[in-house]
């Protein structure tokens, strides 16, 4: 985050000994990788690096010269080699007799391909000739906050002249695209002493000789640019000074659990978006602003901005002071509504006669006085890095403001990045969503075989996943375990006993914080007895009841609500037993509580149904594997129920069963993905047996 006070100079982050040996692309790589490292200098996905690279060419054997660029969508933080795009130069120079004018620059993206070298497969990006025509080896294009807050300030070409001198150039807006690599280039022959130009509204490119150079002036030209922006806005009231207090955090979180799902009800209509929230000091210092309403409305400059965020947030109309709650969520339908009336406006005003079809109309990004900022997305990542995004946007909008007075991009030229043909070029070959995307799911016992399983694969589905289980050590090992797989963003954990009536109440909270609500519920959490009716204590029969009923109604209703709140349907699962349907000898307790699972499941099937509320139930039979209630005195006195040892147990159910089959998680975790899924859209009440079949169970 950009600050205006205090010592906020990057560090030269250039390591000599490790890059001792390497080769020039190499070099590419770590330059790339240290400077994306550091969200100041570029957002993530923001700016690109490349270098012109002597190689051998591969069907004549003769040196040739390289182009080595961040190919389309990458991201030079994360990237590694196989990111680079890599373009003969001197087919990138003949495109320029193949150039028609700046009407038909699009056209010179088709070309492109035709410049590869040695067949490599990554797409080159539109920026491609912005490093192409600067005469010089290594180039830098970057999105530093500190630069941008110059180049969105109207009078940014006089700023840029005061902060570098004859250092840095300026040239004033240009959609990227070839036109604008040739006013790079032209630049460049005129002005050979500069270091880099200040893109008006969109950013900093640099350049130098060798990697180190050209590392070295990105760095030391943010830091120049940086140290003057804190020297002019040094006891200068941010954003108008402050006009609301923030709330205390646990209120904040409180006010967006319940905002959240409201919120995400309204948003998912063409498909389900996830949530994030953000109470980050950059964020509360800008909300709280007496001028954050008229900067909000001016939207963002930098294309990579709006791109990600909209041209402008939702704000929401919360007083902190009066915590008017009840009455900003009876609002928000209205302010929802005018929000998507106002964008199909700004559409239908800028549009072309080959436009792209209207996306869709909601916001991205929603700001609230003293609580803090939310952003919605298809999937968690996504929603996280337009919040990411718009706090760059927070502080260009900050320094701007400081110093003079911080402009948007105009209305026209924002259309025309967003719905441009070669952006919804790029959106057409995203891979199709999985069948679970957008999802959110929580798995109470999700720290045992089938609850992990169940998590396993509902994450490869493209679900968020909320781990709930009253196991602390045992949760913390299987979230690792998942995050490893498919990161950290997807996974989160709970420490809950589902008997506890506030623990359940809180976790959904966050649950709503996290993701921005919920769509499945696999009620899961477990527990085991086993005695003859005489020797069931009255305690061991309530903690039967306690878990495997009691804890299933206090998840359910809470996931009703929520659900409700929503408006967009969703899914129980319900993990009973085979021993719900069919007696087992001395285990009273625990088959006359999953018995009451699964009527529980029916009554609330009836219930959900007019609201889209699935409720289903998956009974399994002798999981053994992974699971916590096969192990110690459970396995135990089972063994000895049925005369046999704890390695003969597993055998003996597989060969009481009729497909002579033993019962995996996994097999498990496919039937509670059914009943996920919209393959079981019309599916509601039912029950799946997975036990290898037992007759004594048939439902019918």
């Amino acid at each position: 985050m950009l600050e205006v006070s205090g010592n906020q100079r990057l560090a030269n982050a250039w390591d000599d000994a490790k890059t001792e040996g390497m080769s020039e692309s190499e070099l590419l790589l770590y330059r790339s990788n240290i400077l994306g490292a550091d969200k100041r200098v570029t957002n993530y996905g923001g700016g690109n690096t490349s270098a012109k690279v002597t190689e051998t060419d591969p069907l004549t054997g003769e040196p040739v010269e390289v182009l080595w660029v961040k190919g389309s969508g990458g991201d030079i933080g994360s990237m590694k080699m196989d990111g680079f795009a890599t373009l003969y130069m001197e087919k990138l120079n003949a495109l320029k007799g193949l150039y028609r004018g700046v009407e038909h620059e699009d056209e010179m993206v088709g070309y492109l391909p035709h410049c590869t070298f040695a067949l490599n497969p990554r797409a080159a990006s539109i920026d491609t000739p912005l490093h192409a025509y600067v005469p010089r080896k290594h180039v830098d294009h970057v999105h530093a906050d500190a630069i941008i807050a110059i180049a969105a300030s109207k009078g940014s070409k006089e700023l840029t002249r005061e902060i570098f001198g004859d250092r840095i150039g300026w040239l004033p807006w240009k959609r990227p695209g070839y036109e604008l690599g040739l006013w790079l280039e032209k630049f460049c022959l005129d002005n050979p002493g500069a270091d880099g130009v200040v893109l008006e509204s969109h950013g900093l490119f640099t350049w130098g000789d060798t990697a180190r150079a050209c590392y070295d002036t990105t760095i030391d030209v943010i830091n120049t640019a940086t140290e003057w922006l804190a020297g002019r806005t040094r006891g200068v009231p941010a954003f108008g000074g402050a006009k609301h207090d923030s709330l205390p955090q646990a209120d904040r979180r409180a006010v967006a659990a319940r905002l959240m799902p409201a919120i995400r009800g309204m948003v998912s209509g063409q498909h389900h978006m996830v949530g994030h929230f953000d109470d980050g000091d950059a964020v509360l210092e800008f909300v709280n602003g007496a001028d954050m309403p008229a900067l909000a409305a001016l939207g963002t400059s930098c294309p990579d901005h709006f791109l990600r965020t909209k041209i402008r947030p939702l704000v929401v109309d919360f007083d902190p002071a009066a915590r008017n709650l009840d009455a900003v969520l009876d609002g928000l339908p209205s302010q929802v509504a005018t929000y998507r009336e106002d964008y199909a406006a700004y559409y239908d005003r800028c549009k072309h006669p080959d436009s792209p079809a209207i996306r869709d109309p909601n916001a991205v990004v929603y700001l609230v006085p003293g609580v803090g900022m939310i952003t919605f997305a298809k999937d968690k990542a996504t929603a996280r890095i337009s919040g990411e995004f718009y706090v760059n946007a927070i502080n260009v909008m900050r320094g701007a403001s400081a110093v003079g007075e911080y402009q948007g991009l105009p209305e026209q030229e924002a259309f025309d990045i967003e719905y441009w043909l070669l952006e919804e070029a790029k959106l057409q070959r995203m891979p199709k969503p999985k069948s679970l995307a957008g999802r959110v799911a929580l798995v109470t016992g999700g720290a045992g075989g089938i609850g992990s399983a169940t998590a396993e694969k509902y994450l490869s589905e493209g679900a968020c996943v909320v781990l709930a289980d009253i196991d602390a050590e045992a949760l913390d090992a299987a979230r690792e375990r998942l995050v490893q797989r498919h990161g950290r963003d997807v996974i989160r954990s709970a420490v809950m006993d589902v008997t506890d009536e506030a623990a359940v109440a809180a976790a959904y909270a966050d649950v709503a914080v996290e993701f921005g609500g919920i769509d499945i519920l696999v009620s899961n959490a477990g527990i085991a007895s086993s005695a003859p009716v005489e020797d069931t204590t009255l305690e061991l029969w309530n903690r039967n009841m306690e878990i495997l009923s009691t804890g299933y109604f206090l998840v359910s209703r809470e996931a009703f609500r929520m659900l409700r709140a929503q408006g967009i349907g969703g899914s129980v699962v319900f993990v009973a037993s085979k021993n719900g349907l069919a007696a087992s000898p001395n285990a009273s307790a625990y088959c006359t509580a999953k018995a009451s699972e699964i009527h529980l499941a029916r009554c609330l099937a009836l219930e959900g149904a007019g609201a889209g509320i699935r409720v289903n139930v998956v009974n399994p039979d002798a999981v053994l594997r992974g699971s916590k209630i096969w192990s110690g005195e459970w396995l135990d006195q089972r063994a000895s129920t049925y005369g046999t040892d704890k390695e003969g147990l597993e055998e003996m159910y597989r060969e009481r069963s009729m497909l002579k089959r033993s019962v995996y998680p996994e097999d498990i975790a496919e039937a509670c993905y059914f009943f996920a899924s919209d393959q079981s859209a019309k599916s509601t009440g039912n029950i799946v047996n997975v036990d290898a079949g037992n007759v004594q169970a048939f439902t019918r």
